[in-house]
């Protein structure tokens, strides 16, 4: 198929859309970014940077939704602690509306990230408080008015939050919306196994599933990502710096076949990815439900969203996350 170039633009005579609006359930955390400047020596010290910063995937997707003009809401929960205040201040910042449930005997959610010279990535999970937000927290109101609603794998997971991130997709289809779902990470999906791994997306059942190609491979085997169109009729296949595969189940009663192609994307050497592909969760979802607001056919909207997935993970590489001051 042929490559369409990120520098692509759609164009539509049509006047500006209403902005959509996108609800983000999920994990807002702090992460503890260890970045050695060389190999780390068991049992002494090297030098280089430790950096208390914003994480957890869903906090990062709302935010950079925020920044790309889409009306954003984040439901999550957090600790009763100034981390949860500092949280929650940085995500305000970027024009998210936070509905964050304060949860008692519980610290906001650790992550410890190890990040190697080469920008490989390692970490230590301590979810905390954000695994305790439950069903009945929801508000239905929350998503009143939604085009989206999207949710990270870890949204489906442990309980009471596997439970919750349910909920949030009824309450979603019920008000209208769209849900996307986000694979996240191959890790839980190689413990769940496969066989419950197909099971729990076949029940969330998204109308688009983000994947990168490891998480593709744990999911439906290697060299088989067509099978992602069994579990969504949308599927996006993150490529880092190579782009993205976009693949799709033709709409029309007669047509046959899929709709697939490929975005290609320039190579940015980058010293930490951790959060790239949640910014291009973003931008594809900014595109793609701008495009359909005015009105584009399925490939149009798509390729819109794509090469805008593929902008805002450039640029989040490009402009890092800085240090959250939580004291």
């Amino acid at each position: 198929m042929p490559v369409l170039p990120a520098s692509c633009r759609i164009r539509s005579r049509r006047q500006p859309a209403q902005r959509p609006r996108v609800v983000v359930v999920g994990d807002l955390v702090l992460d503890v970014v260890l970045a050695p400047a060389g190999s780390l020596v068991r049992g002494s010290d090297v030098p280089g940077r430790v950096l208390v910063r914003q994480g957890g995937s869903a906090t990062t997707t709302a935010r950079w939704l925020g920044r790309l003009g889409v009306v954003t809401t984040l439901v999550c929960a957090v600790g009763r602690d100034a981390a949860a205040r500092a949280l929650i201040a940085a995500a305000s910042a970027d024009r998210v509306t936070v509905h964050a449930v304060r949860v008692t005997g519980a610290h906001t959610g650790r992550i410890g990230v190890v990040v190697e010279p080469e920008g490989e990535r390692s970490f230590v999970q301590d979810r905390a408080a954000a695994l305790c937000l439950r069903p009945e927290d929801l508000r239905p109101a929350w998503f009143a008015g939604a085009d989206a609603v999207h949710l990270p794998i870890y949204s489906l997971l442990d309980e009471p939050l596997g439970r919750a991130g349910m909920a949030a997709m009824r309450v979603a289809r019920e008000a209208g919306a769209l849900v996307t779902v986000d694979l996240a990470s191959s890790g839980p999906l190689q413990a769940m196994g496969r066989r419950a791994s197909v099971a729990l997306i076949r029940e969330a059942a998204p109308d688009v599933l983000f994947a990168t190609r490891e998480e593709a491979k744990a999911l439906v085997g290697p060299k088989h990502e067509e099978r992602l169109l069994d579990l969504a009729p949308v599927a996006v296949v993150k490529q880092g710096s190579k782009g993205a595969t976009i693949l799709a189940r033709q709409p029309e009663p007669k047509a046959h076949g899929q709709l697939r192609f490929e975005v290609a994307t320039a190579a940015v050497r980058a010293i930490d990815t951790t959060g790239a592909g949640d910014a291009f969760d973003a931008g594809f979802l900014s595109g793609w439900l701008d495009g359909r607001r005015r009105g584009l056919a399925l490939a149009a909207a798509l390729q819109r969203g794509a090469v805008a997935g593929n902008r805002a993970a450039l640029r989040h590489l490009s402009s890092p996350p800085g240090e959250l001051a939580v004291g």
